[in-house]
This record gives structure tokens, sequence and C-alpha cells, in this order.
């Protein structure tokens, strides 16, 4: 396998996005060719035109309830072309944590084909900045396990789908990024387990890991909590060459002996290192010195966990992976040295046909996933890609080669300029996550801000929020924002109070303020759950099928989350009323 020719492939996007406007029709009429004989397509009356003008005349703009019965024949094994051409045959599982449940989506080898694209022009882009010799990767990937539908389909994760596929393991070759796990603890049916192996891995090719990273930040931060956990242990393998007798399945136990040999001078190195060093801070480079940097997607709910991740980084950058879904890819990061915060995505103008709802200040009208007729009929038309304005925000609508049409993501993004002809994008929120009960309206960004500012009071203490969750509760009579934190460690009663105030002072939408300062909303009220609740969280969502680094921790536990709601409930060891107001 040849390494990838990184200046082809940014050759090909400068000329790509220089031209996106008809990079975009031509795409949108390769989608309608290909599936012209899909049984949604020919309803709506198309009759073979391709223009962008028909489609969006002839096909609506939809949510994945509207596909759902379609998308549920497919995976029952109906045999005729019902969303798309070719037959799909693979389903991939959203992480679930949004609706409480995980959502069945098409995936076929188009879209594969877009991941592969996508993961390839963003390596171009790093590796001008952060150039590879050959090395490996310490990747905390894991595959959940793939069942079949009623329709014998293959139904697994996206991430599953993406790293049990052929082509995976060749473009990370060519990407010089092999991951150092053999594919037995990839695809270990026990994620504590793979864990576990992949840090043993980690430290076993130390000098050669240039790289860490995992699908989200979040699954890097747990991966290195848990080594504070292990690290002796680790550290005892190695010494004597024999792997702990946690791990219990045979594979993995089989692949990782091919591995092990006894090594004392590399288990001193370790323990000496770990030893020294103050509060874990600098953890990954002491553990990997040629590490280059680490990587996934840190933007939208992953940025609460970039503190922790930074203090185990020490002075290695962190650079955000790139904006996509289950349901598809969106753009690349090709600005890769600026903060994860401020991360921005080139929209790709080939892997789909991409539409945009222009909100201003309407995404506050969109609650809980549901939107009032009414509201319906009086939201701008959408625009298209050469028509949206820097600095305004709104609401994604994709069509993808995989069966989606005209498909609302849910996602909020602001246009922060043009890469040529292509719009850049930032991630703002998700649109139908929202704290609300009278005229308030607080997104998920909101909330994280809240919960920032609040966390401020524990700094002294060198206490942190492990993690965060909030709830609506109508129960009471008028209805309260509920909070739940986990910390990590026991913190005073005063300051804590101190902490639910401020929380509440910090929801500054003046809906929220003004029903507070008439009672019309209730003071809000602080949980603090134990340490280890959001861990029997993560446990849940894998039970039910969700791959961990697919894994997303849910901000607003709805009524659909009643699983969620009970963990978070049974779990409380404090709770605190706001007197703020």
């Amino acid at each position: 396998m040849e390494t990838l020719d990184v200046d082809k492939v940014i050759q090909e996007f400068e000329a790509m996005t220089k031209d996106a406007e008809n990079v975009q029709r031509e795409t949108l009429k390769k989608i309608l060719e290909e599936n012209r004989c899909a049984e949604y397509l020919q309803n709506l009356g198309l009759n073979g035109r391709t223009d962008p003008e028909s489609f969006k005349a002839c096909v609506p703009l939809v949510t994945h309830q509207d596909l759902e019965p379609y998308i549920q024949r497919i995976a029952d094994g109906a045999s005729s072309p019902i969303l798309t051409g070719k037959p799909i045959t693979t389903i991939s599982l959203s992480s679930g944590t949004t609706q409480g449940k995980p959502k069945f989506v098409p995936f076929n080898d188009e879209l594969m084909e877009t991941t592969l694209q996508i993961y390839r022009t963003s390596y171009a882009f790093r590796n001008r900045e952060f150039p590879f010799e050959n090395g490996k990767a310490l990747q905390f990937i894991y595959s959940s396990k793939q069942n079949k539908t009623k329709g014998g389909l293959i139904a697994g994760t996206a991430t599953t789908n993406v790293f049990r596929n052929s082509q995976f393991k060749n473009v990370m070759k060519a990407m010089q990024s092999q991951c150092c796990s053999p594919d037995e603890v990839i695809f270990g049916p026990d994620f504590h387990q793979s864990l576990y192996c992949h840090l043993l891995c980690g430290l076993i090719f130390r000098e050669e890991i240039q790289l860490v990273s995992s699908t989200f930040a979040h699954s890097i931060v747990f991966s290195f909590r848990t080594f504070e956990q292990v690290w002796e242990e680790l550290c005892a393998d190695i010494r004597e060459g024999v792997l702990t007798s946690r791990i219990t399945f045979p594979s993995v136990r089989s692949a990782m002996a091919k591995l092990l040999r006894p090594n004392p001078e590399l288990a001193d190195l370790i323990h000496k290192k770990c030893s020294g060093l103050s509060n874990w801070y600098g953890l990954i480079p002491e553990l990997f010195p040629n590490v280059k940097y680490i990587y996934g997607i840190m933007t939208g709910s992953m940025e609460p966990y970039l503190k922790r991740l930074r203090h185990y980084a020490g002075d290695l950058p962190l650079l955000s992976a790139d904006y996509g879904s289950s349901e598809g890819w969106i753009g690349a990061n090709v600005n890769p040295s600026g903060p994860p915060e401020s991360a921005t995505y080139v929209l790709l103008p080939n892997i789909g046909y991409f539409e945009f709802i222009p909100l201003k200040e309407k995404v506050k009208e969109h609650v809980h996933g549901k939107v009032n007729d009414s509201f319906l009929s009086m939201e701008p038309k959408p625009v298209g890609l050469s028509e949206v304005q820097v600095g305004e925000e709104y609401e994604i609508i994709i069509t993808t080669f995989a069966g989606l049409y005209r498909y609302r993501l849910g996602d909020v993004v602001k246009v922060t300029g043009f890469y040529n002809s292509t719009p850049e994008l930032k991630f703002v929120c998700r649109r139908n996550l929202m704290l609300t009960i009278n005229i308030d309206k607080n997104t998920e960004k909101d909330l994280q801000r809240a919960v920032e500012e609040a966390a401020k009071l524990n700094s002294e203490t060198n206490l942190e929020v492990l993690d965060f969750s909030s709830h609506v509760d109508l129960s009471t009579d008028p209805g309260h924002y509920v909070i739940f934190w986990e910390l990590s460690g026991d913190v005073g009663d005063e300051i804590l109070k101190e902490c639910c105030n401020c929380l509440d002072r910090s929801f500054v939408d003046a809906g929220y303020v003004s029903s507070r300062k008439v009672n019309a909303i209730g003071p809000l009220e602080l949980r603090v759950v134990r340490r280890g609740t959001f861990r029997k969280i993560l446990d849940h969502y894998v039970g039910l099928g969700t791959a961990l680094s697919q894994f997303k921790t849910p901000r607003c536990v709805g009524p659909t989350n009643n699983k969620v709601f009970q963990i978070l409930c049974e779990n409380v060891a404090k709770s605190y009323f706001s007197t703020a107001f």
C-alpha cells in the first residue's frame, strides 16, 4: 500500500471548492440518477428531472420520523428499491443518546467512500503542519456487536460499520496511522477489556506512537481516567510478560500473548514516570514521547472534556476531527492548528447535496424535537451552499447517496466564512436539545456555559465537574430546571449552594430571567450524584449496542430517556435549591 499523496488530495480539494456550486449541481444529479428507480423518489413526481429547482419543488423536507417506515421496510428485508437504486445491505445505528434509543440509518458503499474522502482530506491538511513518519497510532476505537435485522441486514453502530470495512484499514495504512492494537482488541466483545488492552498495546509500542485518537474527546479522557486506576497492573503485565486475569476472552488473550514479553526495564520506566507526575499533568507525552498531537471530535457536547484532556496532554496540540453524523458527513477540518473550541469545517461539495434553513432567532422556537405547524409555515425557505451569509446561523439539510433526501439533520451551524467558494461552518448546537418550561429557551450551549461558570467556584478546591446533565421537572408547580453534577471529590455545602445560585444566574435567556423573577419558573435544583453515576449511564448505552467510541453523554434527559433519568435519580447524594431570585 502506497503512502497517501497529500499534495494530490489538497489539489483536488482546492479545485472542487473553487467550483462548489457546479459541483453541488453535479452531485445532486448523480444522486438522483443513481436512485431514480427508488420508490420514494418515483412517488414524488420528479419524472427523471435532476435539477435543484425541480428537486426542491417536488421533494419535501423530512425528519428521521418521516423516513422511519421506509427504513424499517428495508431492515425487514423488502427486496424492491425503496430509498436507493441499489439494495441497502447494512444499517447504521446512531448512538441513541439524544432520543434515548438508537435510530436506524441506511449505510452503503457510497457513504463509506465519502467517509474515507473526509479522512484523507483532513489528514492531508494535518500532515502539512504535523508530518508523520512511519509510526503507529494509539486509537481508542471499539466495535460494538453487529446484529442482523429481521430481514437479514447487518446492523451496527456507524463507527463499527466503518471499522469493519476492509477499506478502512487500507486507508489507515496509507495515512501512516495504523492502530497499535490487534483486531481482536478492537473487535473484542467487552469494551472494558478492550480499553485495558489498548492501553497495554500503547505502552508496549510507546516509542512508535505518533498519534493518540478516538472518535470523541470523551473516549480519550475516559481512557486515561481508567489508566489512573490500572497503571500499576499494566506495569505488572509488562514486567512479567503475562496478561492480567481480568482479560477473559480467549481471542483477546491469544492476540495479546503474541505482543507481550517480559520487559522489567520498560515496567520500571513507566512506573517511574507515573510516580513522578503531579496529579497526572502531562501524562500522555510522558508515556508516549513521540506523539505529535491528540485527535478526536472536540466540539459541541465534547467541549466540557477539553479541560481534563489538556491536563493529560500537557503541551501537546489538541486537533478537532471532522464534522459528520451517523446519517452522513458534512465537512473537514482543514485548519487544524487552531484551538478546538474554535474549530471550523469546510463543507465538501461532492459528498452530498446541502441546503440551509436561515434561523436568526427562530432556532429558539424548535423545542424537544417538535415544531408546530404554524411555525413550519413561517419558516424561511432553505438556501443553497453559495447563498449563505457569513455570520448567520442555519439548520443544515442533507441529501446523501444512501437514501436520505432533504433530511433535517437537527444541527445548527454558523457560517464563519468561505474557503474558496464553499462555506466554512462552526457547529453551534443540536436544535432539539433544549430546556424550556414557559417562554424560556435554553440550548445545550447555554447549559454548557452555565456549568462552566458555576464550576469556577470549585477551582480553589482543585475539584472538577466530571460530567453533567439536565432535566426539566414539570412534576412541581411551577416547573424548574434540574442540573445533575458528578464531582471528582467532596465539596462543602456552602460552596455547592453558591454553585447552585451561580447556575441559576448563568442562564441569561430573557425568557428565563423574567419567568424566574415572577416565579413562573421555580428555583433551579442542583443534584450532586455519586462517583461512577455517569459510568453507569455509559454502561447502559453500551448494553444497548452503542460503541464506547460513539458514546455522547445525554445533556438533556427528556421523557423518552426514562432509564437514564432513573439512573441519575437513584444516585443522588445531595440536592440544593437556588436562592438567586
